[in-house]
């Protein structure tokens, strides 16, 4: 037996006990005539302490490194000086003798809470990473949500059923992983996006709930919060309204808010319309933690002879409460922050609501009543500070929100300690791009219409296929979409006009979708469901904004994992068993 006890597990009712450790040496300290060593492993720190009466240990212990793996047999004694930062901080072990099961060389970093490695060295050996309590409380929250995330759903009636990772190539959303196929040569097979087309084939196959933890793949771009391998609580479920999914997977985010954080969340979450999300907070994903909602002011400052707001399409403000007192450098740069590309705005005006009067940049165009009297209309009051951008108003909205959520980060008004749930619905169907001149489906070409919204769906006129609203709905947790889903069409005829407007032969549809679209053919329920980005829950749970931590082995900025130095070129026989590339033609490159 290599250990009796894990390192976190002793405390003082365990004095006078003689135990077995095994871990990793996270130091090794010398104080006058007594060595002490913090032994760790998964479970915490131990310390264990050679005293001089045992030369053989005391010349072992003094030849030993960070991260040399060890055994210690020892009796569990009282420290002195208590340690109450860790758990095992009453005791340590007296040692009676040490093994040594593996030296180690030195690593590249320190193997603590707060390391002096840097990122990249860190990702490239990400072994000695994930030893670091950061990371271990990170992979076990991780684990605790998908313990309770499959405890929820099995007791509510659903079944976990996988789905093939190697499936076909399918047009919209994201670029696909493909993956050659030796016996079939010149033939791919793509790494799903999601299992959208085979959990709607459960439907119709009768199982009416289905969920599914699973591995998704999208060769995009990557940020803090994508990755091009990613996890997603996968859901469907049959016979279904939209009411009945958002209730049931409300219910999830309150079971594991409640047993993963502790937290109750009481009442109903929030539903609003995409359009109001647009209107008051400009994201489709708004963080309302913090309120300073936008406001629209156009006809209010239109007519008075400054023409970059008499030839705006749109001018909106926001309030920032009691920071009338911004002196003007944190103006000026808050106006060179709104014209970042990143924000996109030419320009920022201001009104300061000032005890001894109004102040703003465009004073010389409005009267202190005219502005004031744009304050009453937004709430705005004395010792508050009104911030407006101007312009075209979808790329203005956007500026706004982003503006809005900069003024609640510099205000402290984002605390991740606080959860704010929301739905958001009822989101346009189509997408037109005026580059392609065709329609995208917004969600995914399997969304149903709004019923309300059938009418224009079938109509051949651009201007009311733009007005026919999704029947889909966004779960949204402090300003990030954590999922989205949506009830499905499960008629053909609903499902081929979809494809006619996307702009799909029915031969390309038949090509591409055939097995769905004839599955529909032999009953298929009304159905719907959800799916969650299980890396994004996990770091809003754990109060960061980089997924990475919350996956053992994630890849950088440019898709590459730097541990293994992938991805990577293969062998010439490999390439030609593919049928991708002759060996010469390897050999020219």
């Amino acid at each position: 037996m290599y250990r009796t006890h894990t390192c976190g597990e002793l405390r003082i009712s365990n004095v006078g006990q003689v135990v077995t450790l095994a871990g990793w040496v996270q130091r090794v300290r010398k104080m006058g005539s007594l060595n002490f060593i913090d032994l760790r492993d998964r479970y915490g720190i131990t310390q264990l302490v050679a005293d001089e009466h045992n030369k053989e240990v005391n010349d072992l212990v003094e030849k030993m490194g960070r991260e040399w793996v060890i055994q210690a047999k020892g009796e569990v004694i009282e420290r002195q000086s208590k340690n109450s930062k860790i758990e095992t901080g009453e005791i340590e072990i007296k040692l009676h003798e040490v093994t040594v099961l593996n030296a180690a060389v030195t690593p590249p970093f320190t193997i603590e809470e707060n390391t002096d490695g840097g990122e990249e060295i860190r990702a490239q050996y990400r072994y000695l990473d994930l030893r670091r309590a950061p990371l271990k409380r990170a992979l076990e929250l991780r684990h605790k949500m998908a313990h309770e995330v499959r405890n929820y759903l099995s007791n509510v009636g659903f079944m976990e059923i996988e789905t093939p990772y190697l499936i076909k190539s399918t047009p919209e959303g994201a670029r696909d992983f493909v993956v050659p196929s030796r016996m079939n040569p010149g033939e791919f097979y793509a790494l799903p996006q999601s299992p959208q087309t085979f959990k709607q084939l459960l439907m119709v196959a009768g199982y009416d709930k289905y969920f599914q933890i699973v591995r998704c793949f999208r060769d995009e771009d990557l940020r803090a919060d994508r990755q091009p391998e990613f996890t997603q609580i996968d859901c469907e479920m049959s016979f279904v309204e939209r009411e009945d999914i958002l209730n049931t997977f409300e219910g999830l985010a309150k079971a594991l808010f409640k047993n993963v954080l502790g937290k109750e969340i009481q009442g109903d979450f929030p539903r609003i319309s995409y359009a109001d999300a647009m209107e008051f907070y400009g994201s489709d994903k708004p963080d309302i933690r913090f309120d300073m909602k936008m406001n629209t002011v156009t006809t209010l400052l239109q007519g008075n002879g400054f023409s970059v707001f008499d030839t705006a399409e749109y001018i909106g403000a926001i309030v920032a409460k009691g920071c009338a007192g911004y002196t003007r450098k944190q103006l000026d740069e808050l106006t060179e922050w709104v014209k970042r590309p990143q924000v996109g705005a030419k320009g920022l005006v201001y009104i300061k609501l000032n005890p001894d009067g109004i102040k703003s940049s465009i004073d010389k165009f409005y009267t202190p009543e005219q502005l004031k009297a744009v304050a009453d209309k937004i709430g705005a009051q004395e010792g508050d500070l009104i911030l407006m951008l101007s312009g075209e108003k979808k790329k203005m909205q956007g500026a706004l929100g982003t503006l809005r959520l900069e003024m609640g980060n510099r205000l402290g008004l984002r605390d991740n300690s606080v959860y704010a749930p929301l739905w958001v619905c009822d989101f346009p169907l189509l997408e037109w791009d005026d580059e392609t001149q065709r329609f995208y489906a917004m969600h995914h070409p399997f969304t149903a219409p709004k019923p309300e919204d059938m009418e224009k769906f079938f109509s051949n006129r651009k201007e009311d296929l733009e007005q026919v609203n999704a029947n889909a709905y966004d779960f949204v947790l402090n300003g990030t979409e954590v999922g989205g889903g949506s009830i499905r069409i499960h008629d053909s005829k609903i499902q081929e006009r979809m494809f006619e407007v996307l702009g799909f032969s029915k031969e390309d549809a038949d090509y591409r979708f055939g097995f769905i679209i004839n599955a529909f053919k032999y009953g298929a329920p009304p159905h719907g469901g959800i799916a969650f980005g299980f890396d994004r829950f996990c770091s809003l749970f754990g109060g960061q904004e980089t997924i990475r931590d919350y996956i053992a082995f994630p890849k950088n900025n440019m898709g590459r994992d730097v541990m293994l130095d992938a991805p990577s070129l293969i062998d010439n026989a490999q390439m030609e068993e593919l049928f991708l590339v002759s060996t010469a033609k390897r050999e020219e490159k």
